[in-house]
């Protein structure tokens, strides 16, 4: 049995924590719990409520979030309550009983349109996934059934699951008008009923078939490591809210060139060449003078 690790992640309200780990807690559901009563059905956050400083707990897909009293501050406390979930976990402890009455929270899924016409975007009101996959085909899809589903719909093209949206790529032979409610009322049936997203073991099954080069980020060049940096920082985040993601795939020293891999949304978007040369590129050399001169994309 792997062990099981829990990272500390800061969020947007100083007095709530998210301690995530690198397995799934839940099975697509999300709970949450006021008071030790409140978490009759849940050994670990029974276990959280003795510490003196917890307020409330929230526990979705692979992580714990913890909102404190003002008694003390997270950095005092944080090592400690990591070791003692990362303990309860590896010893086994049961994260919530099943067969006990859920506190569920309601799925919610609604739609955005992207940049790219032929892409829509899908977002929960929980996360799905730990790790982001896409999928050009059914074959392609054998460690997602999600992504099974979803394309034995005709019009899908490909699929794009992170963290708590989907982005689908449909043919043109659909319009979204009369496929979008379809889509949405399937994918939140499918989320609220808690079937498998991704199986267990899919992300290490997607690394051992080829992974992006940022995966190995210690290997790479400086170079290099600075232009991962400098897209994880200013580009992921904006490409993220259009439904797509954009991977770091090479740099060449000779001729200054840059190759990233579009993913999602961004994946054959009209606007995504624009994007490139007038966004990216220019970016990449205004803060990298006289190292990138091209951007090429690939297409995920």
């Amino acid at each position: 049995m792997n062990k099981i690790n829990v990272s500390i992640q800061e969020t947007s309200n100083p007095v709530i924590l998210k301690f995530e780990t690198n397995t799934f807690l839940t099975q697509y559901e999300s709970f949450e719990f006021n008071n030790i009563d409140d978490a009759k059905n849940s050994p670990l956050a029974q276990q959280l409520f003795y510490l003196p400083f917890v307020k409330k707990i929230y526990i979705s897909g692979n992580f714990i979030a913890i909102e404190r009293y003002d008694i003390v501050e997270w950095e005092d406390v944080q090592n400690e309550v990591s070791t003692q979930i990362e303990d309860f976990l590896n010893a086994g402890g049961v994260v919530v009983e099943s067969s006990s009455d859920k506190k569920k929270i309601p799925v919610t899924v609604y739609a955005e349109s992207t940049p790219n016409p032929s892409a829509m975007k899908f977002v929960a009101n929980k996360n799905l996934v730990s790790s982001m996959f896409e999928f050009s085909s059914i074959d392609e899809a054998k460690v997602s059934p999600f992504a099974t589903a979803l394309f034995n719909f005709s019009f899908v093209k490909s699929v794009f699951i992170d963290q708590n949206y989907i982005s689908i790529t449909k043919y043109d032979v659909a319009d979204w008008n009369d496929i979008t409610m379809e889509l949405r009322e399937f994918i939140r049936s499918y989320i609220e009923n808690g079937k498998e997203i991704v199986l267990a073991n899919a992300s290490e099954i997607t690394k051992n078939n080829g992974t992006s080069k940022e995966e190995d980020f210690e290997t790479l060049d400086d170079i290099s490591k600075e232009i991962v940096t400098i897209l994880e920082e200013y580009v992921k985040p904006a490409v993220a809210s259009d439904g797509g993601n954009i991977q770091f795939e090479s740099y060449d020293a000779e001729t200054k060139t840059v190759k990233v891999i579009l993913q999602g949304a961004c994946s054959g978007c009209p606007s995504s060449t624009i994007t490139l040369k007038n966004g990216i590129e220019n970016m990449l050399k205004e803060m990298l003078k006289g190292k990138v001169e091209f951007v090429e994309a690939i297409n995920g």
